[in-house]
């Protein structure tokens, strides 16, 4: 597989494992975040920083995300920067890229909006780190009714480029493909059903669409075997395939399909060639996303629910439309799953997901992460009806978090912040050992047992008033507890300031310690 290279690459591969680990301070809380809505948040900040920070907890997790980047056009727009030399632009990518996939579940899949600018060297840059075999498909999406003037041949779409996580072994789908959604059917669609004439009556089965019998012989596509005859029941005369063509289905199957009267003969019953019944109970129940997208809301659009949200003409210079959103979340994901947007831009993506039943993580590092983004979901709970909210009987509730970064959780000496607690320690030591992300509570020593070790956390006095240091020293009292509070028979990984334990009675025990803060490390 061919791969892109450009000035400072080697350093944009190692920049993602030398972003440190921050903390997420959470500013304030916007209506109910209790149950399925505690994964909501809106985080203030670089989002290279803020991928890195949410790994920990939701590696793995993350079903669909949508990014609507700096296209790199040379212009300059009032929250972007978007004139990024394109070395630096794809280094820039490229580190956010490989977090990105980490997040993303083995089901889930990337959308990426661009223009020509920079698309096609992206669509190389993303099969490098998410392997050309999962690429998906390049969705032209038109953004504007017309050419602009000042060139002869204008740019109307955008391109949406798509990627899944993962392919299994000889599988034509990548496992993204094989969970996403039909679109709802079209009235143009069902039109195509109809309740025909024939000799004996209507098929009391309902409307059918006809659907050719015959498949073109031209091109070497010519089966000896699929060129038979067979006998009209009205006529009782014998028909083969017209000249050039041979039957789509075997002599076994055609006399089926004539046995149950799923062979059309026309209204008289004089055809020279049937046609198979498709009857509509028998359809699929929704219809396949064509990769042009014109029918959607355009850009002007956008920036005309922008202006009612804000009172304020062109309040954001590049919005997204909501129903360009609402098709992309309907098709890569379901209600309940996580959608993530680190370039949030305007917000139309957490809003359009909060609308729809999912969980999202916005990131956006401008101050209109306050000035827009916060506003735009507090009216989205308080249930605004623009966008998309009629289509979605959107009547307002749930709620998010709004969050900033904090300080890093490692130093450069690699001690540990006064401000990490119990819970999100034992997050990144469950992460490094397990793999997982660390989205269960946290509030024992025990934090779980993988490929039959358990792994063990003394922390911040997670075992009360044991000393010394409140137990998060390994003596042998500890132990003693650990062994009658959380037993494990097998292999044990504890961590802890300090023990005070031979290495004797840790074999005895089948324990491997590792000490806090030198032993905690980061995938």
């Amino acid at each position: 597989m061919p791969f892109l290279d450009w000035v400072n690459k080697n350093q944009a591969k190692e920049i993602t494992r030398e972003v440190p680990y921050h903390l997420l301070k959470q500013e304030s809380i916007h209506g109910d975040v209790t149950g399925a809505n505690a994964d909501n948040q809106l985080i203030q900040g670089d989002n290279l920083l803020a991928l890195k920070a949410l790994i920990p907890f939701y590696a793995g997790r993350v079903k669909c995300i949508f990014i609507d980047p700096p296209y790199n056009t040379k212009t300059d727009f009032g929250h972007y920067d978007d004139r990024l030399e394109h070395s630096q632009w794809l280094s820039m990518m490229y580190s956010r890229l490989v977090l990105m996939r980490e997040l993303l579940s083995d089901d889930g899949s990337l959308w990426v909006t661009l223009d020509d600018n920079e698309a096609h060297y992206f669509r190389v840059l993303g099969d490098e780190v998410f392997g050309r075999d999962n690429f998906i498909i390049d969705i032209a999406w038109r953004k504007r009714d017309g050419p602009p003037n000042d060139r002869k041949i204008g740019l109307v779409h955008d391109h949406i480029l798509v990627w899944s996580k993962r392919r299994d072994a000889n599988s034509k789908k990548s496992r993204a493909e094989l969970s996403f959604n039909l679109m709802e059917r079209t009235e143009k669609a069902n039109a195509q059903y109809s309740v025909f004439s024939e000799p004996d009556g209507p098929d009391s089965r309902g409307p059918f669409r006809k659907i050719d019998t015959t498949a073109n012989g031209k091109g070497g596509r010519f089966v000896e075997s699929l060129y038979y005859g067979i006998v009209n029941p009205y006529t009782l005369e014998e028909v083969f395939p017209r000249q050039g063509t041979c039957w789509r289905h075997s002599r076994e199957e055609m006399l089926r399909l004539q046995a149950d009267k799923r062979l059309y003969w026309g209204v008289k019953g004089t055809a020279k060639t049937p046609m198979r019944k498709l009857f509509a109970s028998e359809a699929k129940q929704g219809m396949s996303s064509p990769s042009i997208w014109d029918d959607l809301a355009l850009n002007q659009h956008a920036s005309a629910e922008i202006e009612k949200l804000f009172g304020a003409k062109a309040a954001f210079e590049t919005p997204k439309p909501e129903r360009l959103l609402a098709r992309i979340i309907h098709i890569a994901s379901q209600p309940g799953d996580i959608v993530l947007d680190s370039f949030l831009g305007s917000g139309t993506t957490a809003a359009v997901a909060h609308k729809m039943g999912r969980r999202y993580i916005g990131i956006e590092m401008g101050e209109h992460a306050s000035t827009h983004c916060l506003p735009r979901l507090q009216k989205v709970v308080e249930g605004e009806q623009g966008g998309i909210s009629a289509s979605v009987a959107w009547v307002g509730g749930g709620g998010f978090r709004f969050c900033t970064l904090g300080e890093p959780a490692f130093d450069d000496h690699g001690r540990i912040s006064a401000d990490v607690k119990f819970s999100t320690l034992a997050a990144y030591v469950w992460h490094f050992e397990s793999g997982e992300p660390g989205h269960q509570v946290f509030d024992k020593p025990l934090l779980g047992i993988h490929n039959g070790t358990a792994y063990y956390l003394l922390y911040n006095g997670i075992l009360g008033d044991r000393r010394p240091a409140s137990g998060n020293v390994l003596t042998h009292a500890v132990l003693n507890a650990i062994n009658e509070i959380f037993p494990h028979d097998g292999q044990k990984v504890v961590y802890g300031e300090m023990s005070r334990l031979g290495a004797s009675r840790l074999a005895a025990e089948g324990i491997i310690f590792k000490q806090i803060p030198y032993d905690v490390k980061m995938r």
